[in-house]
């Protein structure tokens, strides 16, 4: 299924809407060039799931927790780790044991470590501004 999102807002309503499909052990694989929607998209998963905390890129905290929701949500981003070690390092085997929601910005750096059921997303930007994105059944 693929989607045009005109706007951050609407990239937002995208992920706000996609929570309401989630469930725990969910694991949500974010894929896409640097500003391609990822983050926006978090955004909405995070508010979707009931957090009234403003979700934001663990780019170098390497993972954030959202625990006030109807869910719990660890939100991972994988662009600056170089090797799959550097995700263990963080506990990545411990979060796939809890009931929460995982989400991981730049998945495909290591697919191989998201487990079978991941849902993959893949975003881009379109030369008129908009973003599209488009769920695949993996990498």
């Amino acid at each position: 299924m693929e989607q045009t999102l005109a706007t951050a807002e609407a990239t937002q309503k995208w992920g706000h809407n996609l929570a309401s499909q989630l469930r725990a052990g969910d694991v949500i694989a974010l894929c896409g060039h640097l500003g391609a929607g990822k983050t926006q998209a978090t955004k909405g998963i995070v508010a979707g799931l009931g957090s009234m905390i403003d979700a934001t890129s663990p780019t170098f905290t390497l993972v954030h927790e959202y625990l006030d929701g109807k869910l719990p949500v660890f939100h991972f981003d994988f662009y600056r780790m170089d090797e799959p070690a550097q995700v263990f390092t963080v506990g990545w085997d411990d979060f796939l044991d809890e009931s929460g929601v995982i989400i991981v910005e730049w998945a495909d750096l290591f697919p191989d470590l998201l487990p079978p059921q991941t849902r993959w997303f893949f975003f881009e930007s379109l030369p008129s501004g908009e973003r599209r994105v488009m769920e695949k059944a993996s990498l």
